[in-house]
């Protein structure tokens, strides 16, 4: 019993601050331009420095 003292407090304060990160990064625009990088990847840079 006096292992919940301790770990449930832990998981709580583990359990916020993953949100208060998510929350984070949604308000900082991490999430705006799902498709960027994944056409960013296609995109083949030496080919067009070369011109």
């Amino acid at each position: 019993m006096t292992t919940l003292v301790y770990l449930l407090p832990a998981a709580l304060f583990l359990g916020a601050l993953g949100l208060s990160g998510f929350l984070w990064a949604l308000r900082s625009g991490q999430y705006e331009d799902l498709n960027g990088a994944a056409e960013r990847i296609l995109i083949d840079w030496d080919d067009k420095l070369e011109r």
